[in-house]
């Protein structure tokens, strides 16, 4: 096997342990896809009709915002297990067989980003159910799809990090609360500039904002350059700090 095929074949194994993993525990399947899918129905069917969103359904408005829940949701499960990984000496035994160090790491990240694709695939199938209806042309939709994934493949490398920082599996699970909670202080729900003064500013300026938008921009058909841009950019600076901030973790802790 060459050098470079022996870290992807590796990976793909590592890819498939995590998967064995994630079936068996319930709990990680409830917070990855069924939990966006009941704070979608509580927000829209609850507090839909109090919410002054500038005219227009407000399941239209709170998709974007639905679908970043879902990535974050699904975040606690990669943290704890990259934690328990590195508690419970299975990268000994890894080393042991000769399994490429960095395998260990994306298998972790190509499971979160499979698992936040179906949780988002959840989320968009009940918001058509619920009355979502978009204008956004094929090529609008793979700007959309483009955003999900460069989101999820940042927060994956960054969960990665946090996860492996944690002494506990315990404590990995809540250094993502952060995560969890930012997408609620941004313009997920609501319009920034309806919020009260402080906070408005924190979430017009807070990273989940600009993505919310950006994938609003694309999904009504109106994308927005500037919130494109300032999305992806900040999830090449997430996905950078979080892919060395893992690595050096790793070399450590290893």
């Amino acid at each position: 096997m060459s050098t470079i095929t022996a870290p992807l074949t590796d990976a793909s194994i590592m890819l498939r342990r995590n998967f064995k993993h994630i079936a068996r525990t319930p709990v990680t399947v409830f917070n990855a896809a069924l939990m966006p899918v009941m704070m979608m129905l509580i927000f829209v069917y609850v507090f839909g009709s109090a919410f002054d969103v500038g005219g227009g359904d407000y399941i239209n408005y709170a998709t974007p915002g639905m679908i970043l829940l879902a990535v974050s949701y699904g975040l606690s499960g990669t943290a704890v297990s990259v934690s328990s990984d590195m508690a419970k000496g299975i990268i000994n035994r890894f080393k042991v067989m000769d399994v490429s160090r960095g395998a260990v790491l994306t298998g972790h990240v190509a499971a979160t980003i499979l698992t936040n694709a179906v949780a988002i695939t959840a989320v968009l199938g009940v918001a058509f159910a619920l009355g979502f209806r978009t204008s956004a042309s094929a090529l609008e939709w793979l700007g959309a799809i483009g955003v999900m994934l460069a989101t999820s493949f940042a927060a994956s490398w960054l969960t990665v990090a946090l996860g492996m920082a944690a002494k506990t599996p315990e404590a990995a699970g809540m250094t993502v609360v952060p995560l969890i909670m930012l997408p609620f202080l941004s313009s997920a729900i609501v319009p920034a500039d309806q919020m009260g003064q402080g906070v408005r500013q924190f979430a017009q300026y807070q990273p989940f904002t600009p993505i919310i938008e950006s994938l609003r921009g694309f999904l009504t058909g109106n994308p927005s350059a500037g919130y494109t841009a300032a999305a992806l950019a900040w999830c090449a600076g997430f996905a950078i700090v979080g892919y060395v901030w893992s690595r050096s973790t790793f070399t450590k802790r290893a």
